[in-house]
């Protein structure tokens, strides 16, 4: 709970078997959280058997994709807050009060990772992504006359509920893939401009990554993330 708001925390999940639980057990343990929405989109391994040992609400989505995760889960969840976040290790649960902090002024707060003094040593930030996620943000800065945007691909955001009801019409809309970020900013630009992005810890991942992990994939999800970005510059969008 914050200042009497119930606060969710939502994730997809589907390699962080390794990671997940102590990331579920991070986050309520902040004294902060009221409801942690773990969503399992065809996970690997044990990783049922280790959400279940938590307090987290499981919740299967057999439809495959990043994007397809992540709105089943902000279906589910039933906060006043919605944070958004990834359990591979790469993010902080701490961070989760600078979110609420900066909610008390704006309704969606994005977290970026391209903030140099933040990315933690190993950390997956090599140049040409880091560049290629602040230029990506930068379009649709430019596209959708949205405040300063830094970083297109960081999961780790807020929004609050008005925001989210209002954005639920668009998922329909998407292809439930991993460009699906873009997607989610595209959506809440159109009815926000009071929107704030702060900085996050990133750090090296435990296990795997299934949609980066080297710049040839982290290259080919980026260049997948523009057909969105300017197919919705000519798209109605509810």
């Amino acid at each position: 709970m914050y200042k009497n708001k119930k606060v969710s925390v939502v994730f997809g999940t589907y390699n962080e078997a390794d990671s997940i639980r102590n990331l579920i057990d991070g986050f309520f343990a902040t004294g902060l959280v009221d409801e942690v929405i773990a969503v399992d989109n065809n996970a690997l391994g044990n990783t049922k058997e280790e959400i279940l040992k938590t307090k987290a609400k499981y919740i299967v989505e057999t439809k495959q994709g990043y994007g397809f995760a992540y709105m089943r889960g902000l279906m589910e969840a039933t906060g006043d807050l919605i944070v958004l976040t990834e359990v591979d290790g790469t993010f902080a649960p701490k961070d989760i009060e600078k979110f609420l902090l900066y909610s008390d002024d704006f309704p969606i707060v994005f977290g970026t990772r391209t903030s140099r003094a933040a990315i933690w040593s190993g950390a997956f930030m090599p140049f040409p992504v880091r560049f290629g996620n602040w230029a990506w943000a930068k379009v649709i800065e430019i596209l959708y006359n949205g405040p300063v945007l830094t970083d297109v691909g960081c999961t780790y955001k807020l929004i609050n509920r008005e925001a989210l009801e209002k954005i639920k019409k668009n998922f329909p809309m998407s292809k439930g893939d991993g460009t699906f970020s873009p997607e989610l900013m595209i959506w809440l630009l159109h009815h926000y401009k009071k929107i704030i992005e702060i900085p996050v810890l990133y750090k090296p991942r435990v296990g795997q990554a299934m949609y980066t992990g080297s710049i040839w994939k982290a290259s080919k999800l980026g260049l997948f993330m523009l057909i969105p970005i300017f197919r919705y510059k000519f798209k109605r969008i509810l």
